[in-house]
């Protein structure tokens, strides 16, 4: 058996970019951290208003905050993805859910988690759980940390898994916005966990379990 798992939303409420600004103010410069944050903060109140969609804001500053480390080495770089596991992402975990992963875990599946955020963050969230991932492929290139063919997200998530595990159909699948749609068509069981007003929408229709409580 099978079981993929979106990662942000799904398992934690936390935020990965959050995650390494504190990294870069512990390690790096206080200074930088707080311009950084300040200059988040008029696109994220535009989020919280419901001006800019959450989904692609957040894939976007993903993307941009891989650009805020200096002078990055693998070992280094592997440090900063932990610390914001760590201090961010595993500290807003959702319990309920990951205990499902855990439970398919123990029951012999194969669980991986498939998300967007870089793949080094998303092996050390999985790594807590027991379980494997599949996020966004990165490199380092001259102390600088970029993305190897973009961000894995909505169609491409469920056909990076596809591709990486050599499957065409998965048994569970679990995600927690309407972008998750492509990787929970894909499933035997699809669970929508907390969704957003869009995938609880196509979750009603389609039957599918929901986990919002």
């Amino acid at each position: 058996m099978i079981v993929i798992s979106d990662m942000m939303g799904t398992l934690t409420t936390g935020s990965p970019i959050l995650g390494l600004l504190d990294w870069i103010k512990v390690h790096q410069s206080k200074a930088q951290a707080r311009w950084l944050l300040a200059a988040m903060m008029p696109s994220y109140l535009l989020v919280k208003l419901g001006l800019i969609d959450p989904q692609p804001w957040g894939q976007g500053l993903m993307i941009r905050s891989l650009t805020w480390l200096k002078d990055m080495d693998a070992e280094k770089f592997s440090q900063a993805c932990e610390w914001a596991v760590e201090h961010n992402l595993w500290r807003k975990r959702r319990e309920d859910v990951i205990a499902r992963l855990q439970e398919h875990a123990q029951a012999g599946a194969q669980v991986y988690l498939a998300s967007s955020v870089v793949e080094p963050i998303a092996e050390s969230f999985a790594r807590r759980i027991g379980v494997q991932a599949i996020g966004s492929p990165v490199e380092i290139v001259g102390g600088k940390v970029r993305l190897v063919n973009g961000l894995v997200k909505s169609e491409r998530k469920i056909q990076e898994v596809m591709k990486r595990l050599g499957v065409e159909w998965v048994d569970y699948a679990y995600g927690d916005t309407f972008m998750d749609i492509p990787l929970l068509e894909n499933a035997e069981h699809p669970v929508a966990v907390y969704p957003d007003q869009r995938l609880l929408e196509e979750a009603k229709l389609n039957g599918w379990e929901i986990i919002n409580s």
